[in-house]
């Protein structure tokens, strides 16, 4: 028979399983400054049946203009868009046009998405109508957290034009400077019209390219830009920041969209100081990045500490860069493009990895940055395919970094977002390290392994295994 006390109890058991699990919050820190007064916003999708005025799917106004709702969708995919409660006032893109649907893959574990609305689609443009940004172009999140700065920072996406009609997994160039990327309304001197560009190739049969752009800090533009502090400018955040785009946002990117997550298909690019930080990137982080687009790379900031890092570097894989500056900036940049080129070719880096330019018209300006863009993509991401679906995915595009090793040891091109789990032999068969489980990009220690090679065995269910080889020094 039950009774009182142990019925109350199974209510709470049920209110846990109830409320403890599968708990999605949406939160919504901007909306359209067009929005009319007093509108209602609904969060539509997947969970619902799309009913656009579903009256238990209201967003909550909080009393910092915040909107904010929690749902509980199953675990999987959730497709969404918000409306004001009627499919015409659905949102919309940067410039009013249609937005594709919003896609998350949930895991079940309670998650927090900070998301803007960008405009309406009966109201046009909500950013004062001078975007100038393509209807593939998104705002990722407003506030993407930085954890090895504790700061945030608004991150923008492009989509290929074939994104959401295709199976097609893409390759993903990282750049800095988002602001002046697509949208000449956010732009501080023009943009660099990457969008239209990207767009008109792919009219023209290119195969297409993921891009991701991070803003720059403002104030910390110049700390976070130089893992190097000059004395008069600041600088010295630049191995967080490089952290950052590689062990928490190239992650995300890859496990909520369809990317080809290997190096050999990622790239970084900046210009100025933009230009140094890529460069450094590319250097210390071989694992991740093959490709870079070095413009008017401002390397008189560090002094010497760039080429001097690049040659004490040593190449560990296939890699592509491209240098550029203009023939009306001053002679210096010039030079110290010439001394880090130097630097990467006495790293083991071959003449062929190497892309030298300096037409004589060329200024320090978005407006030169923009038409070189295409040449720079061009010539970085030649030959790139859907070689790495993940369809057909499989660990035979894991590789190891840096090889030959120090103290640690990291895997790059993953197929897939699951970790790996990891084992270490000698040569005679010994077992040193057993079902390690490691994640993309992750570094495993090995300080307690003594000299010598090794091999390592990665496997992942469903997926099967590799062998692959490595020498400790």
């Amino acid at each position: 028979m039950l009774n009182l006390k142990n019925f109350i109890a199974l209510c709470c058991l049920s209110a846990q399983i109830q409320f403890g699990f599968a708990q999605l919050t949406i939160k919504v820190t901007s909306i359209p400054n067009n929005t009319p007064a007093g509108s209602t916003i609904y969060a539509v999708g997947t969970f619902n049946n799309w009913a656009p005025a579903d009256p238990t799917k209201k967003l909550t106004l909080n009393s910092d203009g915040t909107y904010s709702i929690t749902l509980t969708p199953p675990v999987g995919q959730v497709k969404m868009k918000f409306t004001r409660g009627s499919w015409p006032t659905v949102e919309g893109d940067v410039n009013g046009n249609f937005l594709p649907d919003r896609v998350f893959n949930y895991t079940g574990s309670p998650t927090t998405l900070t998301l803007s609305i960008l405009s309406w689609e009966d109201q046009g443009s909500g950013t004062g109508g001078g975007s100038t940004a393509a209807s593939n172009v998104q705002l990722l999140d407003d506030n993407f957290y930085i954890p090895q700065l504790n700061r945030t920072r608004r991150i923008w996406l492009y989509l290929p034009p074939d994104y959401y009609t295709s199976t097609k997994h893409y390759p993903v160039l990282y750049m800095h400077d988002a602001q002046n990327l697509f949208d000449e309304s956010t732009s501080f001197s023009g943009e660099w019209e990457v969008d239209e560009t990207l767009n008109e190739l792919h009219q023209a049969g290119n195969f297409g390219c993921i891009v991701v752009g991070i803003e720059n800090g403002e104030a910390y533009r110049l700390d976070e830009y130089s893992p190097w502090i000059n004395p008069s400018y600041g600088g010295g955040q630049g191995d967080e920041y490089t952290e950052f785009i590689a062990n928490t946002l190239k992650p995300h990117i890859d496990a909520n969209f369809r990317t080809l997550p290997g190096r050999l298909t990622t790239g970084i690019m900046g210009s100025s100081m933009g230009g140094l930080i890529s460069m450094y990137a590319l250097s210390e982080r071989q694992d991740v990045f093959s490709k870079a687009g070095i413009f008017s790379p401002a390397f008189w900031f560090a002094d010497q500490n760039s080429a001097n890092h690049v040659a004490t570097h040593p190449k560990q894989g296939e890699a592509r860069t491209y240098f550029l500056a203009g023939g009306d900036e001053p002679q210096y940049v010039e030079d110290d493009m010439n001394d880090v080129a130097d630097a990467m070719l006495a790293a083991g880096f071959g003449v062929n990895e190497i892309y030298f330019t300096v037409p004589t018209d060329g200024q320090h300006s978005e407006w030169f940055w923009a038409r070189e863009f295409k040449d720079a993509y061009l010539w970085l991401f030649a030959g790139v395919s859907d070689t790495e679906s993940l369809g057909n995915a499989n660990l035979s595009t894991v590789e190891l970094f840096p090889n030959p090793a120090g103290n640690t040891l990291r895997f790059t091109g993953f197929p897939t977002a699951k970790p790996m789990s990891v084992r270490i032999f000698n040569p005679n068969g010994m077992l040193y390290r057993d079902t390690t489980t490691v994640k993309a990009n992750e570094a495993l220690s090995i300080s307690d392994l003594p000299k010598g090679v090794y091999f390592v065995k990665v496997e992942v269910p469903g997926m099967g295994s590799n062998l692959l080889k490595f020498v400790k020094q």
